[in-house]
């Protein structure tokens, strides 16, 4: 080791580790500075030791996010900023143009030019996307995803950024910093991607209890969507419409999927993410390239201004939601994808939507996380597109006309002539000039403001409980064991006992069944509630909730579902060409899934073009699988243990499965691989029939596929896949 000279204190080395190659040619003051240990007292970037982290300074207890905020625009601009070029949440998307029809004028609620006019339609651009994970990591990940509408109106950009969950993990924007930090590869090791299960995340959410709610959705099967068509979007805040009289009433959106709403299941979700990463990506692109265009139903659930404090919770808080039961989401329009991107990177990535873009009509409510979004966005933008020009970009140019006195700036594209860029102005004529309500104008809705300034908390945001145990009491059986499955997962891999033990502690005032199985599943006792539990306001109206439970999802369609039709040499023809014909009239895409690629003979001495190779794809990859008879095709597929193990994995996914003739021997031995000592799986959704493919047979493989998944088969954890 160096001596050090005399006089000369040695840098202190607060790794705690020996010192790197690297630091052999580092100063000595140098050397000392290569990490540093956080201190004891939280501060701004300026030194300045900060008593509130928890809540933005608002003007009263419920009132709006004020613009002096310095610690929170220091801390979001600090965040906005921290990926290059890449979004610093959202990075992985997919994007695809559309339009949205009006079935329903909304004329009596709002202003807005596009939701009057049920003849007029608006073009959109969508943009779909995971949370936490880069640009480059999988589509399956478990987590939230954005859901994100951008509606080019008549009088400006109007952007819905929203989710496929209803509510979010925070209740301040001043915590969203925290959060993303929190689920982030943890910054010692950059590890794991695009995972929650590690100990930062969840030492994170157990110390904060209003993100309970949010993370029971995550912990759902709403956390693994089967595709972007087949999952809900909300727009998690409550807004305001503003009718042409200039009254008021409180608004939450929703996007409910024409397709239905399902999900994945995990063991599917972790073998996709080997097998197809881009599988979300892709599954919207090829829909609409095939025409088989995604839609949605876009509804409200509207109160009146007067029925703002009705409730058990605060409509401000963005970790609730109202249930439907209580408010009945009414559905006045629809959105229909029907374009894919010319460009990834010009269109989808360049994108640029903010909640701050709104039209006449539709207004901010105080909730204190949008608040802290307004400023955010538009700092973000400015860092990941490089200019305060983004606007001109083409994906991000409105149809309605933008004439301001901003003419300069790095990128300018457009060339504004003349000399008058300020207002008022005489030598242009007044142009261009401010425009009140009753010409377009956009005005705030000039709500009443009472209170101090402070950084607090309503008392009206303090049940962190209820909805959670609303969310698990709504949930079927089969829901509740995924959920149970997940927290043991997620939980198992965190290393901290400490962390363990705080979070099924949080979980003991959701629900005591949940805390004990998920206890049991991690091999521990179940922790007492913490501290002051028993006085934490809760209330458990309504008892539940139909729409927060998938099992009675619509699932009456199988447009867009994929069937594998599994075949080998001399397989029965006729089988494939009439089912084929049966699922592709009805929207299904079927593939031909072979042991090598080419073609294949049928019986009747015809080729058949091979989609795939059983080596190259998955059950995983499908909804459902069809296995058309042939003695020969099907012994073929016995001695394949590829064969074997797609129809065992499509078994314990709860996957439909069709079996003509001899086919049924291959579901046999797929039964008997797995564990089932008999031969015969026995779960619903297994069709079987005669050599002559029937129109009964071919109807109870659709209605089977419609369902989407057998969850309730009793075999289907002892299978082993």
């Amino acid at each position: 080791m160096a001596k050090t000279k005399p006089g000369k204190q040695a840098p202190v080395n607060l790794t705690g580790m020996p010192p790197s190659p690297a630091d052999a040619n580092r100063s000595a003051q140098a050397a000392a500075m290569v990490a540093i240990e956080p201190g004891d007292s939280l501060t701004t970037n300026q030194g300045l030791r900060i008593s509130d982290n928890q809540n933005s300074l608002r003007a009263g207890t419920r009132g709006p996010t004020l613009l002096e905020d310095h610690i929170l625009r220091e801390k979001i601009m600090h965040f906005d900023h921290e990926r290059i070029p890449e979004r610093v949440v959202h990075a992985r998307g997919a994007g695809a143009h559309g339009v949205f029809e009006l079935t329903k004028s909304m004329s009596k609620f709002t202003k807005a030019g596009f939701l009057q006019d049920t003849k007029v339609t608006t073009p959109v651009f969508v943009r779909f996307s995971t949370v936490a994970g880069s640009r480059g990591s999988a589509d399956t990940a478990r987590d939230v995803r954005g859901f994100s509408v951008r509606f080019y109106t008549g009088e400006g950009n109007f952007d819905l950024v929203g989710n496929n969950v209803p509510v979010f993990f925070i209740q301040d924007a001043i915590k969203f910093p925290d959060l993303i930090h929190s689920v982030k590869p943890e910054p010692h090791n950059e590890i794991p991607q695009a995972s929650s299960a590690h100990d930062t995340f969840w030492d994170f959410i157990s110390m904060v209890p209003e993100s309970t709610h949010t993370i029971m959705w995550a912990m759902s099967d709403r956390a693994i969507p089967r595709s972007f068509s087949m999952m809900e979007g909300f727009g998690v805040h409550t807004f305001r419409f503003v009718n042409a009289t200039g009254k008021s009433c409180f608004v939450k959106f929703h996007w409910k999927p024409v397709l239905g709403v399902h999900s994945l299941v995990w063991d599917e979700a972790v073998k996709l993410a080997g097998k197809d990463a881009d599988f979300h990506r892709r599954d919207l692109f090829e829909a609409i390239d095939k025409g088989q265009y995604p839609q949605w139903e876009f509804g409200v659930q509207i109160v009146p201004e007067e029925d703002e404090h009705k409730f058990d919770f605060d409509l401000l808080d963005a970790t609730k939601l109202i249930p439907e039961s209580m408010v009945p989401v009414q559905i006045i329009g629809k959105l229909t994808l029907n374009r894919n991107p010319d460009n990834y990177f010009a269109e989808t990535e360049q994108v640029a939507f903010h909640p701050g873009h709104l039209v006449p009509g539709i207004d901010f409510s105080n909730d204190p996380l949008l608040q802290g979004r307004l400023f955010s966005y538009s700092d973000t933008q400015l860092s990941r597109l490089g200019s305060a020009n983004f606007h001109e970009i083409p994906i991000n140019r409105p149809i309605a006309a933008v004439d301001n006195n901003q003419r300069d700036g790095h990128m300018r594209q457009t060339i504004v002539k003349g000399r008058i860029s300020y207002e008022p102005n005489t030598l242009g004529a007044g142009c261009p000039m401010q425009r009140p309500w009753e010409l377009g104008g956009f005005v705030s809705h000039p709500e009443p403001m009472i209170g101090e300034k402070r950084r607090i908390r309503s008392e009206t945001f303090a049940d962190h409980f209820s909805q959670p145990a609303l969310f698990w009491r709504s949930q079927s059986s089969w829901e509740q064991d995924h959920i149970v499955a997940a927290f043991c997962f997620e939980l198992a891999k965190v290393e901290v006992p400490a962390v363990r033990e705080r979070m099924v502690a949080t979980l003991t005032q959701v629900d005591a069944v949940l805390a004990q199985r998920v206890a049991d599943g991690l091999g521990m006792p179940v922790p007492k509630p913490p501290v002051g539990a028993e006085n934490v306001p809760r209330t458990d109206k309504p008892e539940k909730d139909f729409a927060l439970s998938m099992a009675k999802a619509k699932n009456t369609s199988i447009a867009g579902r994929k069937v594998a039709m599994l075949v080998a040499n001399h397989v029965d023809s006729a089988a494939i060409a009439v089912m084929r014909k049966a699922l592709e009239a009805d929207g299904a895409s079927v593939k031909v899934i072979a042991p090598r690629l080419g073609d294949i003979i049928g019986l009747d001495g015809k080729a058949i073009k091979v989609d795939h190779s059983l080596p190259t794809t998955s059950s995983v990859v499908f909804d459902a699988v069809f296995i058309p008879g042939g003695k020969q095709s099907v012994d073929a597929l016995c001695a394949d243990a590829n064969a074997v193990l797609f129809v065992k994995e499509a078994y314990k996914h709860g996957k439909a499965i069709a079996a003509g003739d001899e086919g049924a021997t291959l579901v046999s031995t797929a039964a008997r691989s797995g564990g089932a000592a008999d031969g015969t799986f026995r779960g619903p959704g297994v069709v079987t029939g005669s050599k002559k493919i029937s129109d009964v047979f071919v109807k109870n493989f659709s209605v089977a596929i419609a369902k989407h998944r057998f969850p309730e088969r009793p075999d289907i954890d002892a299978i082993i896949a």
